[in-house]
């Protein structure tokens, strides 16, 4: 059982870090936008980046996925796989440059239809030049992924992220091209990538099949709606809260803000939520091979069980501490001459717990997928993912007028917390597990209780040392009771750091 779980922890770690280091990097310009460009252009930024998530998987139509499936058949059956290679790159360069064109042409009216005012069209050209590169990119990545290049792969995104970093800071900061540098920047970090992965065109060809490409649309396009539905969790909430009534803004908020300096301050502040995001991605990473591969175990459902609670410990820890320090983090006046995100941004760190809160659900639900995939009824994932869009989406069009930023955060936690309860439907239904609900369920409480008792607590206290030794004793506590309730985990882990000491 703990070598298993050994196997994973080391399994999460490598297929993440590439992942990690390139986010990381790419976090290092949240300041940056923050301190240098105005809330309103923060906020047109926002709108579009959100939008170009949702239109890359419009742009690329499943065909990643299916692209994988296709030639691992392929190659149990010595087919050409360049024949393969060739019809999908060709059929996404083709389709992509008709709709970049699409998006160029269409420009002023997409604007509008977005939420912002048909003067950003330029923006929204250049968001139709990332896509379209972004898009170019995706069968070249996809068979690094296939050939188990990890080390090329890795390089191709962290250097594409470096050039993304280091472009926007030129251009920003000396050269002072504003919101236009951000998105040059993005632009050009993705041409980087591509330029490295031009060794991967070796095995191009001049050729098309017809055949071919439907065989992969019909495996990828069900991806599509899924796909969507997924994203909208995090990104409907962007898309609702641009298109807020001034009257509502000076309501909340007070006089002086429009609708994208709203959407500005809380995409900036929304994206501290990328630790937990981070944590959740690499081990998603590990965790869809590692099930499958023990699926058949005699102890296979006692050790996900573990995993679960032990993964959703992790989890709250991490957000119970984020919720403690960020906000500090963010007010902290470092070298007294700049901010993480100065003092206009602070009327949205109240949605700090809430944004770390819903990654706790999202973890659960990633743990309980295990059972859909391993018994092959993929058929309810998008009854998951619609369920949970649905929610967010109703919850958003409810609170946001009535709470603005918080309420786009309470529609996000009820979104996933919804998602979570309808995996666990389906999946327990066809694969049942015997989880320790009861106290995964005081877990989450004892969280969220100890989360809020320490802002009621640090109203009393002067110093900002107290402060400190306080939130410390109480993610203290919080182990103490995670300990308490998961005693078996918790010999599990002390065995695993036993041992490691004892080999140094």
């Amino acid at each position: 059982m703990l070598s298993k779980l050994k196997l994973l922890f080391k399994d999460t770690v490598i297929y993440g870090s590439s992942s990690i280091l390139a986010r990381s990097l790419n976090y290092l310009l949240v300041p940056l936008y923050a301190n240098k460009l105005s809330t309103f252009d923060n906020g047109v930024q926002t709108i579009i980046y959100a939008n170009i998530a949702l239109a890359n998987v419009l742009f690329s139509y499943g065909l990643e996925t299916s692209y994988l499936k296709v030639v691992s058949d392929s190659a149990n059956r010595d087919k050409d796989e360049t024949q393969l290679f060739s019809t999908a790159f060709l059929s996404l360069f083709v389709s992509s440059t008709l709709f970049a064109l699409g998006i160029v042409l269409f420009a002023p009216v997409i604007a509008q239809l977005i939420g912002l005012s048909s003067t950003d069209f330029t923006f929204v050209r250049y968001a139709a030049l990332i896509l379209w590169i972004d898009t170019l990119l995706v069968i070249p990545f996809a068979e690094l992924r296939l050939k188990r290049k990890a080390v090329q792969f890795a390089i191709a995104r962290v250097v594409g992220v470096i050039a993304v970093v280091v472009s926007a800071i030129i251009l920003i900061v000396p050269l002072k091209a504003g919101l236009s540098g951000v998105f040059i920047a993005e632009a050009f970090g993705s041409l980087v990538s591509l330029l490295l992965v031009i060794p991967v065109f070796r095995q191009f060809r001049i050729f098309f099949s017809g055949e071919q490409l439907r065989q992969m649309l019909r495996i990828g396009l069900p991806y599509v709606p899924t796909g969507i539905a997924g994203l909208l969790i995090h990104l409907i909430d962007r898309n609702i809260l641009i298109r807020i009534p001034v009257s509502q803004i000076d309501t909340i908020y007070g006089k002086g803000y429009q609708a994208s300096d709203i959407v500005g301050i809380y995409g900036r502040i929304a994206a501290f939520g990328v630790v937990l995001q981070l944590f959740i991605q690499v081990f998603r990473f590990a965790w869809q091979p590692f099930f499958l591969q023990h699926a058949k175990d005699p102890d296979a459902k006692r050790l996900f069980q573990h995993v679960l609670n032990i993964s959703t410990f992790f989890t709250m820890f991490l957000a119970l501490a984020a919720t403690y320090f960020v906000p500090d983090l963010v007010r902290h006046h470092y070298a007294g001459r700049f901010y993480l995100l100065p003092p206009k941004y602070w009327i949205g760190l109240s949605i700090l717990p809430w944004i770390f809160l819903s990654y706790v659900f999202d973890m659960v639900s990633t743990n309980l997928s295990a059972g859909i995939l391993i018994t092959g009824n993929t058929r309810y994932l998008p009854v998951v993912t619609f369920a949970g869009a649905g929610v967010t989406a109703l919850f958003c069009w409810w609170l946001i007028p009535l709470s603005g930023m918080d309420g786009a955060a309470y529609a996000i936690v009820a979104g996933t917390v919804v998602m979570c309860m309808v995996m666990a439907l389906y999946s327990l239904k066809v694969f049942p597990i015997p989880y320790d609900w009861l106290k995964l369920i005081l877990l989450l409480v004892a969280g969220v209780l100890l989360g809020s008792f320490q802002f009621y607590a640090g109203a009393f206290l002067s110093t900002v040392t107290t402060v400190i030794v306080l939130k410390t004793l109480l993610l203290a506590l919080y182990l103490g009771i995670a300990m308490a309730l998961f005693r078996e985990e918790a010999m599990l882990v002390a065995v695993k750091v036993k041992n490691k000491i004892s080999q140094k």
